[in-house]
């Protein structure tokens, strides 16, 4: 590994161990020549599915794209940001679990607002206006009907 101060490509690890959620490797090296003390991380590259949109093109997933709606849909709510980030890894963690080499986009969108559903509400019914094209005030309404209802079994359960 390459030291990040001085160029020298002669690093030794002085200790390693996982990262707190286990899905990756920390460790700290220090470099042969000058001496200082650097820490890397090992994740293992995974090849996430690419998703068919709704006009049957094909994109590569991108996590950060998929931060970015979330947070979005989150603008000024309280939500923290440890929520959002864990949001984002479960979505990915499932589109990684599909094994599959691509993906309907609707999926996971679908993921998106129940990630939503469970953070905040007010975001949920935001995200769902774009993403199910609301053209009108009753589609809110309706929405919203819905997330009463569902809450109400939810309680009945």
């Amino acid at each position: 590994m390459r030291c990040p101060f001085c160029g020298a490509e002669d690093s030794k690890v002085v200790d390693s161990r996982l990262s707190s959620e286990g899905d990756a490797i920390r460790r700290r090296r220090m470099c042969q020549v000058c001496n200082e003390r650097f820490t890397t991380y090992e994740t293992a590259e995974l090849s996430l599915p690419r998703l068919i949109k709704r006009d049957a093109t094909r994109e590569a997933f991108d996590e950060n794209k998929l931060r970015a709606g979330i947070m979005r849909a989150l603008e000024k709510r309280p939500v923290s940001i440890d929520a959002i980030d864990n949001a984002v890894k479960t979505i990915t963690r499932r589109l990684w679990a599909t094994g599959e080499r691509e993906v309907q986009s609707r999926l996971v969108g679908d993921w998106v607002m129940d990630a939503l559903r469970e953070l905040d509400e007010v975001a949920y019914v935001r995200f769902a206006s774009v993403y199910r094209s609301f053209q009108d005030v009753n589609a809110f309404r309706e929405e919203i009907e819905r997330m009463e209802n569902r809450a109400l079994s939810d309680k009945d359960s």
